[in-house]
């Protein structure tokens, strides 16, 4: 078997592996494709069969922070509309396999993009073709109705954005370091502004971007992966997110950088596709763009605090929080536009 991976004991999986999945036909082998403060991702061989399994980092977590119950929930639910996801064949919440929930889902060939560079390659008119079907793909999954998959009870749709302005004015007060007059003006804008009523309820990602979705060889999105963090509640938020990422992006910030390649989309055009393909009101979308610079400015504003305080491990975090004011007066703007 393969050499020890941290959270994934072969030996252990094996016998449940073979009673809920399949039986592998040979030994089990794994390597780690994705791991560190998300969840980790392995992909699992046994001859020319492959698998992939999720679970949650090792180590001490707080209960709802990586639900591999909520991935698989979501992912199997979509089985059967125009969303692409992979097959999910077993969730395991014993810890007495692996010591964390988990499960095994089907191994999909494709390719995530997170950087501009990974796209350059691809030529312009290929690129805007990718960035075209990852809007319709977003288009299509806030189409479903949530109650028809068995997901109606899968979230709060309630006040879901006025308790989301909340959680994150929450999140600046448990990372308090110093004062920040920008994410009070904002915080109070943005109560203010609060839709009156939350859009029909839809299912949210909650991290939709570029690279968090395969694209096949023909440049077709071929499986939307990273559920963690989905729920039923006004799905612009998930527009809004992606339109922020790609605003950063193109200011040399943020996780992504993919909206500076020759032929990716501008602003305007993934919110023009994204409005010719579906129903939702856009009226007021600056006011979903400055919730999502105030979200962001929370994550960074808590990486900057557990820096501060010594709890952060390796490099590229002493600069992190030089950014907060600027996603803060950012958020600002978009509220003024």
């Amino acid at each position: 078997m393969t050499d020890r991976l941290p959270g994934l004991d072969l030996d252990a999986l094996t016998p449940w592996f073979a009673e809920h999945v399949a039986d592998p036909g040979a030994a089990l082998t794994a390597e780690l494709i994705a791991g560190g403060k998300s969840n980790l991702t392995y992909l699992l061989r046994a001859g020319e069969r492959r698998w992939v399994l999720r679970r949650p980092p090792v180590g001490h977590l707080l209960a709802t922070a990586h639900d591999m119950g909520r991935e698989y929930r979501f992912m199997s639910a979509l089985a059967e509309t125009a969303v692409p996801v992979p097959a999910m064949y077993a969730h395991c919440d014993d810890d007495a396999v692996l010591g964390a929930p988990f499960y095994v889902m089907e191994a999909v060939d494709g390719t995530p993009c997170r950087r501009a560079s990974e796209l350059v390659p691809f030529g312009p008119e290929r690129t805007r073709a990718i960035a075209e079907r990852l809007i319709d793909t977003l288009a299509a999954l806030h189409a479903v109705d949530p109650e028809h998959v068995g997901l109606g009870d899968a979230g709060r749709p309630e006040g879901f954005t006025g308790r989301q302005v909340q959680r994150w004015r929450k999140q600046f007060d448990a990372a308090h370091t110093r004062d920040l007059p920008d994410m009070v003006a904002l915080y109070d804008a943005l109560v203010a502004r609060v839709p009156a009523r939350d859009g029909a309820p839809g299912i949210v990602h909650g991290d939709y971007r570029l690279d968090n979705v395969l694209f096949d060889a023909a440049d077709r999105p071929a499986a939307v992966l990273d559920w963690e963090m989905a729920t039923i509640g006004d799905p612009l938020t998930d527009l809004a997110l992606m339109t922020v990422y790609d605003r950063v992006g193109k200011l040399g910030g943020g996780v992504t950088d993919v909206s500076t390649a020759p032929g990716y989309l501008t602003e305007d055009e993934v919110i023009a596709r994204y409005s010719a393909a579906s129903d939702r009101d856009l009226t007021d979308f600056g006011f979903y763009q400055a919730l999502a610079f105030f979200k962001l400015a929370g994550i960074s504003e808590g990486i900057h605090y557990r820096y501060v305080n010594g709890q952060t491990v390796g490099e590229g975090f002493a600069r992190v929080g030089d950014g907060v004011p600027l996603l803060l007066s950012a958020g600002l703007a978009a509220l003024a536009d």
